[in-house]
């Protein structure tokens, strides 16, 4: 159930002792009043701020809040269009400066100008702020001077407009909001990705919806005479990373099966969950979207592999061209968490030493300390590029059980693995062979 101050968010208040600005200050008292142990209609709060401004007119400055600068002077909140200004005043205090907004009145789309522009960060956030169930859509249209942030929605689902305002809020009051409204989507993907069936030697209609997915986040895809898919995107000079997951189960995913969650695991009904690796799917194709906010500089590469759970066959077959300029590879396929496997039961090193710690310096960075390297891992693609002369490494990417009806896999610290890999290309610790 809403708490007061999430009521009060929607409408851009705050809790009357925050609150700085003096008309804020006594509406925000009024509303809390008005609120207390009772439940408050969005509609009686909008009312009750439009009868005050009728009642001082010089509030009224609806359709001119270009004569503020948002970044010098506190924004009358009050005084712009009822089903906006939460949604401005969070932007704000989330460091997205405004210049002018309106609600659409019901009869069009809702929009805010920006003083400038957003960055990809910035876009993100606001994407994420937008309930997954939400009618409403948004746009970001951009022109020599600033971005313009458009919300899409019929003309009855105005009040949908409230339920980003606060979301917003809970982003502005708590940054760890954030990383679970990403996680919580991020669980959406994998459940879907556990849907596709595609055994050793089946891929098929897994390949057809990763090549529809990869069409939008790469430059270029391909797919190689033993039946891997591989794309590439290009972000400027620096250092070329292969990023694999395998596209092949041990065995067919059952049909009607239900996948069931507790807590952050999520189990099969019957039969093979499939987190192996489809965890690996959606976490490739999750960096990939997230790439643009890392500011990565060099390429990209990425192979889904064929028959992998069969004798690694679609990674000794790949294409020898397409990884000829490989600096380096990282692998989503190890169960478990926190694991850097480095090497093959001790035998066999897949890198050296210290590009090993490059993955425990990241994880150090994003307060994941507990990531170590590890020589002891078993076989999976990772063994065939290193073969191939690539320095590789298999990440941990939260299944356990894997290949037997008791298969699970916990959704967080898939997603913390990508977080893990986004840190690695934000900090660029992976340089160019010479």
């Amino acid at each position: 159930m809403m708490n007061q101050a999430e009521m009060m968010a929607r409408h851009g208040l705050k809790e009357w002792m925050n609150e700085t600005n003096k008309v804020m200050k006594e509406l925000s008292y009024s509303i809390q009043k008005i609120s207390a142990g009772e439940l408050v209609e969005d509609e009686q709060i909008v009312a009750y701020i439009e009868s005050l401004q009728n009642e001082k007119g010089s509030w009224n400055s609806v359709g001119q809040e270009h004569l503020f600068n948002s970044k010098t002077e506190e924004l009358p909140y009050y005084a712009f269009d009822a089903y906006i200004r939460g949604i401005v005043r969070w932007m704000n205090e989330l460091g997205m400066m405004t210049m002018m907004c309106c609600d659409g009145h019901g009869e069009r789309h809702a929009y805010v100008e920006m003083d400038g522009f957003l960055n990809d960060r910035q876009m993100h956030v606001l994407n994420l702020a937008i309930p997954s169930d939400s009618a409403v859509r948004i746009r970001f249209r951009k022109n020599r001077r600033r971005h313009t942030v458009l919300f899409d929605y019929s003309q009855t689902e105005r009040k949908a407009l409230l339920d980003i305002a606060e979301m917003l809020f809970k982003m502005s009051n708590d940054e760890r909001y954030i990383q679970m409204l990403e996680t919580e989507r991020f669980k959406h993907r994998l459940l879907d990705w556990l849907e596709v069936p595609g055994e050793s030697g089946r891929e098929q209609k897994v390949r057809r919806r990763l090549t529809s997915s990869l069409r939008k986040l790469t430059d270029e895809q391909q797919i190689d005479e033993a039946g891997n898919l591989l794309a590439t995107v290009r972000h400027g000079e620096g250092p070329t990373i292969l990023l694999s997951a395998h596209m092949d189960t041990v065995e067919r995913i059952k049909r009607g099966r239900v996948i069931h969650q507790e807590g952050t695991i999520l189990t099969s009904s019957e039969g093979i969950l499939g987190a192996d690796d489809r965890a690996g799917i959606a976490s490739v194709l999750e960096i990939l979207e997230r790439l643009p906010m890392t500011h990565f500089t060099g390429t990209i590469k990425v192979a889904f592999t064929v028959e992998e759970e069969i004798g690694l066959c679609g990674a000794r077959g790949i294409n020898q061209e397409f990884i000829r300029d490989v600096d380096a590879a990282i692998v989503l396929d190890r169960r478990g968490t926190r694991d850097i496997v480095t090497g093959c039961r001790g035998m066999f090193d897949f890198c050296e030493k210290s590009y090993g710690e490059l993955f425990e310096r990241a994880g150090r960075l994003v307060g994941m300390d507990d990531w170590k390297a590890t020589r002891n891992g078993g076989s999976s693609d990772a063994k065939i590029f290193a073969e191939f002369g690539i320095p590789s490494v298999n990440l941990s990417i939260g299944y356990r059980d894997e290949h037997t009806d008791f298969e699970e896999v916990d959704y967080c610290a898939t997603f913390e693995t990508v977080v893990l890999v986004e840190t690695v290309l934000s900090h660029r610790l992976i340089q160019q062979n010479s």
